[in-house]
């Protein structure tokens, strides 16, 4: 085990803290000792004990049987219970729900994707189907609703996290200053948290993927949109009204100015998202004889590998823009790392000509690779959020 700092501050603080240290050390290093966790965290004994005694009453561990001896009597083991509880993350897409369920210790118990026809597509009528999905998944593995304990959702949308509201989500009916942590409150009865996709993305490599470790890096998805997911100091970094990142909206040079606006693709992502590209790619193929005909823009990307003269034209012209953009990130938040993802964004030769293009810069030099999760990355993300706040919620009431 590793050592972990005690804080200091009022008795309150300090119950609450030293209940998430010891819980911390438990799930790192599996079933240990109440010795092994007095001599990890620094706590005293009888602190370790009482804390302990706290976090098994509320059913976060339990004791699995005696360890060894070393002259005494034999220690109780410890470990943390998972099963105490269930979390879900749910990712609305633009056409689509995509549910992970794990229990609170990150194991998945499982997962589902559904299609959202248009014609139900309101804010009522996909909170209802997020809670009809999340049910089926209980009842499939014998939980209780009430061991849901919270849900993390995700929105390809700027977000008010501090109110659950969505500002606008156009690809569905009626989506317009939607008070979505509201509704799906009442439909699941458990806490709920709102977040961006592209914030929970850069939280999931966080978590579990390529920016484990990381404190300041940058996560850029490019797909049917565009935008950046900002960690600073190990958190998300949301900005003063809840749209830092949203790079898509980013002027960009030789192309007339106009004004932002959430209801319409911005002017970066009509360049450099897929429908950019698949109308760049069908605009300069047109007449063209034995042009292959592309259906994603993915596929353009493919075709500059194998050497196609108009693709590789194409990846040039995207690549630069993405360069130019990497470089003015660095040199407003020199990150230790930049991250690329989504359906354009998660492409090896986009990488490997974005990194060309990046080699003669003399400052703000950082390392920049795909994202390893892929579109998983936005649930596990959700997840981990979704057992932070769950674990938060059950040893609160040490405070008192």
């Amino acid at each position: 085990m590793t050592k972990e700092p005690v804080l200091i501050g009022r008795p309150s603080l300090l119950r609450l803290t030293n209940a998430q240290v010891l819980l911390k050390l438990l799930r790192a290093s599996g079933p240990c000792s109440k010795a092994d966790l007095v001599r990890a965290s620094g706590l005293a004994a009888p602190t370790v004990t009482n804390v302990v005694a706290h976090l098994a009453s509320v059913g976060l561990i339990e004791p699995i049987g005696a360890g060894d001896s070393t002259g005494g009597r034999p220690p109780d083991i410890l470990r943390f219970r998972g099963e105490r509880g269930s979390v879900a993350g749910v990712e609305i897409g633009r056409d689509f729900l995509s549910i992970l369920l794990t229990d609170v210790d990150g194991r998945e118990i499982d997962r589902s994707h559904a299609a959202v026809p248009s014609s139900a597509s309101t804010p009522a009528k996909v909170c209802s189907q997020i809670g009809f999905e999340i049910r089926t998944l209980l009842r499939k593995h014998g939980l209780p609703e009430k061991d849901l304990l919270d849900l993390v959702c995700a929105v390809p949308a700027i977000v008010n996290v501090k109110d659950g509201m969505v500002a606008s989500f156009t690809a569905f009916q009626d989506w317009q200053n939607v008070p979505l942590r509201s509704l799906l409150e009442k439909e699941m009865k458990c806490r709920v948290t709102i977040e961006n996709d592209t914030n929970l993305a850069a939280q999931g490599e966080a978590y579990r993927g390529a920016a484990q470790g990381e404190k300041n890096f940058v996560f850029i998805t490019i797909g049917e949109g565009v935008g950046a997911g900002i960690f600073i100091g190990g958190r998300i970094y949301r900005g003063s009204q809840w749209s830092a990142g949203e790079i898509g909206y980013l002027q960009v040079p030789s192309i007339s100015r106009e004004r932002p606006t959430m209801h319409e693709y911005g002017r970066l992502e009509k360049v450099l998202g897929a429908p950019g590209i698949l109308k760049s790619w069908r605009a300069s193929a047109k007449g063209v004889r034995g042009a292959p005909k592309v259906e994603r823009a993915s596929a353009v990307f493919d075709l500059a590998e194998a050497g196609n003269a108009i693709a590789k034209r194409i990846l040039n012209q995207r690549a630069t823009i993405l360069a130019d953009i990497i470089l003015d990130l660095c040199l407003i938040l020199n990150p230790s790392v930049i991250l690329l993802g989504g359906e354009v964004g998660n492409h090896p030769r986009l990488l490997q000509e974005v990194i060309s293009l990046l080699e003669g810069s003399e400052i703000a030099v950082v390392r920049v690779q795909l994202g390893a999760l892929g579109p998983g990355a936005i649930l596990w993300g959700a997840v981990h959020i979704g057992v932070e706040s769950a674990i938060l919620g059950l040893i609160q009431p040490a405070q008192s």
